[in-house]
């Protein structure tokens, strides 16, 4: 799997030969049918495994934060950041997350739970729909990882600053608590 995902970081490539990935994980050709039954199965597990680390990330970092609206913001602030500490797994993200937005895995589960959480304590107000707030939510994210790789000497931290905030005031909230909750400090790395 750690092949799998090397070569999607790198490219998004899923025409490697199996031959290819096998030597890249140094094992056997043979060895490569005991785990999976084709290279489609393999890259689509090295995906999930790769988003499922991305949101074993974001639970390990936020916790603790119980308003939704601040889970939202750090999570967007912290994806601009992950982009320099783990290029990896971003890359994965940018090349294969758009067919996962909906997803049970992952960052999406995650998202869509905090989306309904805020929904229903009332702190998100203007959307009725958590799926389709996820939509918006889960575009806006990949545009911003797709930001951090195509122009890296754009401001990272201040694009996510401000899609954060956007993305608060899509929800619902105030522009001024919108403004404020996306520039909390973001919890130390544990």
């Amino acid at each position: 799997m750690r092949a799998a995902r090397q070569i999607l970081a790198e490219s998004g490539d899923t025409s490697a030969s199996i031959q290819t990935i096998a030597e890249r994980a140094d094992v056997g050709f043979g060895s490569f049918y005991n785990h999976f039954d084709s290279k489609a199965e393999l890259f689509e597990a090295a995906v999930v495994d790769a988003l499922e680390e991305f949101g074993q990330a974001f639970d390990e970092r936020l916790t603790g934060i119980d308003d939704p609206a601040e889970l939202l913001a750090a999570g967007f602030r912290l994806s601009a950041r992950m982009a320099d500490s783990h290029p990896e797994l971003m890359q994965v993200l940018r090349r294969r997350g758009l067919g996962h937005i909906h997803s049970d895995n992952g960052l999406a589960r995650r998202a869509l739970r905090d989306l309904q959480v805020g929904i229903a304590s009332g702190r998100f107000t203007a959307t009725l729909d958590p799926v389709v707030a996820l939509t918006a939510l889960g575009g806006t994210l990949l545009s911003l990882v797709e930001l951090r790789f195509a122009r890296p000497e754009a401001d990272g931290d201040e694009a996510a600053v401000n899609l954060a905030e956007m993305v608060l005031r899509m929800l619902g909230l105030p522009a001024d608590d919108a403004h404020e909750v996306a520039r909390r400090p973001l919890p130390d790395a544990a």
